[in-house]
């Protein structure tokens, strides 16, 4: 029974999975995202978030605890100079996890985890003046462009009855 476990082992010892929580960590801070079963996405997460918070504050002894972690020079240098003025005003919540399609040799759970500030297709801050998303839910708003193509067809009708038009039609029959 795992009554209180916190932790997922992965099927590892201790050593291994540090090796494998580091290894992990310096490929998303160098890639900005990885593609990795769905477990060890979890772990990882829960490896790095508080990594990235003591990120956020550019300090000799915050960047020792990191480099306790990760032991790498290039990477802490990355997480420091590059990620951390992204990340300055997130309160917590720096990564994502995207499920992906099962793995073909052995169907397991495949997942994209991600930093959050750095994807530009999700990261797309709504302006002022923009129209939200619109929804299935009940009838659609007229926009601007319907309004456009609806009001030439008025003003057809209105333009008939005119003397201007009769004219027109009666020089073009003779």
């Amino acid at each position: 029974m795992r009554h209180g476990v916190k932790i997922n082992h992965l099927g590892r010892k201790t050593a291994h999975r540090k090796a494998l929580m580091r290894n992990m960590a310096i490929s998303l801070i160098e890639h900005k995202r990885i593609t990795t079963t769905l477990a060890k996405a979890k772990a990882l997460r829960v490896f790095i978030e508080p990594l990235l918070t003591k990120a956020k504050t550019d300090d000799m002894h915050n960047r020792r605890i990191v480099f306790s972690y990760l032991q790498n020079n290039n990477a802490i240098n990355e997480l420091f100079n590059i990620i951390s003025p992204k990340i300055a005003d997130r309160p917590g919540g720096y990564t994502r996890i995207i499920k992906l399609e099962r793995r073909v040799g052995d169907a397991a759970d495949m997942a994209l985890i991600e930093l959050v500030d750095f994807n530009e297709i999700y990261n797309t801050s709504a302006k002022v003046g923009e129209e939200k998303k619109k929804t299935r839910r009940g009838r659609p708003k007229k926009s601007a462009t319907t309004e456009s193509t609806q009001e030439p067809k008025v003003e057809a009708k209105a333009e008939e009855p005119t003397p201007a038009t009769d004219e027109a039609t009666s020089t073009t029959a003779e």
